[in-house]
């Protein structure tokens, strides 16, 4: 019986174009692998749940909103809002979600990456940042791969909106440049890695 304890978890950030994106990741990824997705992609608090449904609808993935005090499992694909951040506990991990006051971006991706940072000597992590606007989750990916973890960016090729990987292949170290396609790619042979 597999463990329901995560090892393997992709963060994966986007905003302006991401939606489509995480659909197509999500469609082609095999349902059985061993390893949990948890996404911050910029979008208003109030359609995130239809989202959710839309992905769950055409990926046949179980997806979730991630909720505060929520036990993460492993296979688990969750869909975050507001300030969320992955916290260790004597029951394994769990969720925080909290509302800021002011809110520049819903979900804050560098929040999310920068939660990460203290587990990943413990779990092993693989964070993504796709299409969008702005920087938001660079400085988060920057950490985590001074710390070890392999980042990916997308390529300008594939990115409706080259600002936030653009920002990510200036800043981060060693940071991968993919097209979509071979970010799915990535993505499957992380799941398929032996922890």
């Amino acid at each position: 019986m597999k463990s329901l304890e995560p090892k393997k978890i992709i963060l994966i950030g986007a905003s302006t174009g991401g939606p489509a994106h995480i659909e197509k990741i999500l469609c082609a990824l095999d349902p059985t692998l061993d390893l949990t997705i948890i996404i911050a992609q910029h979008m208003g608090a109030d359609f995130l749940p239809s989202f959710v449904k839309r992905l769950a609808h055409k990926s046949n993935h179980a997806i979730s909103l991630a909720q505060d005090k929520e036990k993460i499992y492993n296979t688990g694909i969750y869909i975050t809002s507001h300030n969320c951040e992955i916290i260790q506990t004597s029951a394994g991990l769990e969720f925080r979600v909290t509302q800021a006051q002011s809110e520049h971006f819903n979900p804050d991706i560098n929040h999310l990456f920068f939660s990460a940072l203290p587990l990943s000597n413990s779990y092993k992590f693989l964070a993504v940042l796709l299409t969008g606007i702005g920087d938001d989750g660079v400085n988060g990916c920057s950490a985590l791969a001074q710390n070890g973890v392999k980042c990916i960016a997308e390529s300008e090729k594939s990115a409706i909106v080259y600002g936030i990987p653009a920002r990510a292949k200036e800043r981060v170290l060693n940071i991968l440049v993919r097209d979509l396609s071979d970010i799915i790619t990535e993505i499957q042979n992380f799941g398929e890695e032996d922890v």
